[in-house]
């Protein structure tokens, strides 16, 4: 059972067997790869290095420990540097903790965790004090104060960001800096996680991993550590039109669900309203959308179909700053009803200077496009951004497993509940990564040893074929996109049965793919079972949110590597 957030007798466990789950594909218990040709010791690897992996590094390094950071490309290739909107904090003095909490739990649609909002908000001013003592440097006015903006579901202004819309790359930066200024934090880069060791007890006692160029001639290692933190990311890829980088194809959560972990709510990815619509040749999306910050609606910009009516008035009471779901949901209803694959972003009368002082990253990616913000309308759709669900965690990051913790977009600490609020995943990211840190310097036990001939070290697994991922992406974003329904999903199942049945050699892009089909299967059978609309799970069979669905999917892999769903009532 995944660790508590509530005190133990208020929520009930039950499978609910009324609703059928379409077959899905048989999934490995271990990814297959050559034994491990190199071995390091740490006190704590960290699997990512994005704000939540790099800020646990530094925390865990004040903590006396010796750290190693795993990321897979580059430090900075992953999400952070791409966010463009800001962080999240109550830093006005007009402003209170419990208004942000209100605007989360709002979002959140019923399924937030009161208990871990309440962290995040009531920390989340600190925690981003404690980033500006580490150097990052955030727009400020003339005398000093914080710049402070809004965006969609906030009812006060309380994002602060840097460079205009550079927020992320400012931050990772600064993150940057300060893990290189430490000799005692080992940076592994260009480093694929495979799979979690574990020790005779149960507990994560390391990792395995391919590193180009490291140790054998197939790069296979192990690095043995006295706790594990999971802090790879999302699984944006999944999906075929994504504004995450193309390293985001969900290896944590994969990594967690095979060794055993509680991962849930994986149902609930939110797709952003408007990422920038670019297209190959063939009218295929980019792998990377690029994103239009919602910030760019926060200062005023509109919302408007090809004959320059602004659709979202009327909608909803707070217009083009709803919540992320209500937007998308607008906008695929526009997309739909107009036969059109965009809808139009007007931020003309916003100016010149305004423009481009404010928004330099999305000004200079749209004129890459060929599109001037200053003079024209910019072509907008729905494009995967962020997964609430994923590894299920306490408030101090712990997962089911001893030893194994999560955070940032991996995690699913319940703060998002059925959809995250603009501009709380940096934040979630801050202040989940110190909570680890405490916890791991409380209680880190000594180095064990992995069980001999653990399933985990890739001998006895499997692997698909690495030219299952397009179609893959494909069948995902067409019928378990930001639309679906029982037929669509049940199409989705079935493709996703024919593309797994094949096998493939042990490399980079068969890991990929078979991590890629087993967040595919999660999805689609959780979307499946769920039959409502809820935050970003749109059902159009199930329009309406229904108090019968008020609770949780944890999901599993059974020794037959059948997909399975636990039902988790709400207390």
């Amino acid at each position: 059972m995944a660790p508590a957030r509530h005190p133990p007798g208020t929520a009930r466990l039950t499978v609910r067997m009324d609703v059928p789950t379409p077959g899905l594909p048989a999934l490995p218990r271990a990814l297959a790869a050559p034994a491990p040709g190199w071995v390091e010791n740490t006190d704590v690897v960290v699997v990512g290095s994005g704000i939540a992996g790099l800020t646990a590094a530094l925390h865990l390094r004040e903590a006396g420990l010796h750290v190693t950071v795993v990321t897979k490309v580059n430090i900075d290739d992953g999400s952070t540097r791409w966010a463009q909107g800001g962080i999240a904090a109550v830093l006005d003095p007009l402003d209170s903790p419990a208004a942000h909490a209100s605007d989360t739990e709002i979002a959140g649609v019923g399924l937030c965790d009161p208990a871990a909002v309440r962290v995040l908000v009531e920390e989340g001013p600190s925690r981003v004090r404690e980033l500006i003592r580490m150097g990052a440097e955030f727009d400020r006015h003339p005398d000093g104060s914080l710049m402070l903006t809004r965006e969609g579901g906030h009812r006060a202004n309380r994002i602060v960001h840097a460079g205009g819309d550079a927020t992320g790359a400012e931050v990772q930066r600064a993150l940057h800096a300060a893990v290189g200024r430490d000799p005692w934090i080992r940076l592994v880069e260009h480093a694929l996680v495979l799979d979690l060791l574990r020790s005779a007890d149960g507990r994560a006692c390391g990792i395995t991993l391919h590193v180009l160029g490291e140790g054998s001639e197939d790069g296979v290692g192990a690095i043995l550590a006295r706790a594990v933190v999971l802090a790879t990311g999302g699984l944006g890829q999944v999906f075929a039109a994504t504004t995450n980088p193309v390293v985001s194809t969900g290896d944590g959560v994969a990594l967690a669900l095979r060794a055993g972990a509680a991962v849930t709510d994986v149902e609930f990815v939110q797709f952003h309203p408007t990422s920038l619509v670019i297209t190959d040749a063939g009218g295929a999306p980019r792998a990377q959308q690029p994103l239009v910050s919602e910030a760019l609606r926060g200062e005023g910009a509109h919302l408007v179909d090809a004959a320059g009516h602004r659709f979202m008035v009327g909608r909803h009471e707070l217009a083009e700053l709803a919540p992320r779901d209500v937007v998308a949901k607008g906008i695929h209803r526009v997309m739909l009803a107009d036969g059109v694959d965009h809808v139009f972003l007007d931020a003309r009368h916003l100016g010149r200077e305004f423009l481009e002082h404010r928004f330099p990253t999305i000004v200079a990616s749209c004129r890459a496009a060929g599109v001037d913000p200053v003079t024209d309308l910019i072509p907008v759709a729905p494009a995967a951004h962020y997964a609430s669900g994923g590894v299920r965690t306490d408030l101090y990051g712990r997962s089911s497993i001893p030893g194994l913790y999560a955070c940032g977009e991996v995690a699913c600490t319940g703060v998002h509940g059925a959809n995250r609020l603009a501009s709380n995943s940096l934040l979630e990211g801050l202040v989940f990564s110190r909570r680890i840190a405490e916890d791991i310097r409380r209680d880190l036990p000594p180095q064990a040893d992995p069980v001999p001939g653990d399933p985990s070290a890739g001998e006895s697994g499997w692997v698909v074929e690495p030219r299952i991922r397009i179609p893959l992406q494909r069948a995902m974003t067409r019928g378990a996109g930001v639309l679906r329904s029982a037929g669509t999903l049940a199409d989705t199942a079935a493709e996703l049965v024919r593309l797994g049945t094949g096998r493939s050699t042990p490399c980079t892009a068969s890991w990929e793919a078979t991590n890629l089909l087993t967040i595919g299967s999660l999805l689609v059978g959780a979307a499946y079972r769920r039959r409502e609309t809820r935050g970003c799970h749109w059902r159009d069979d199930h329009a309406a949110a229904s108090d019968e669905w008020l609770g949780h999917l944890v999901a599993s892999i059974g020794p037959d590597g059948a997909v399975g769903h636990t039902w988790e009532a709400s207390c």
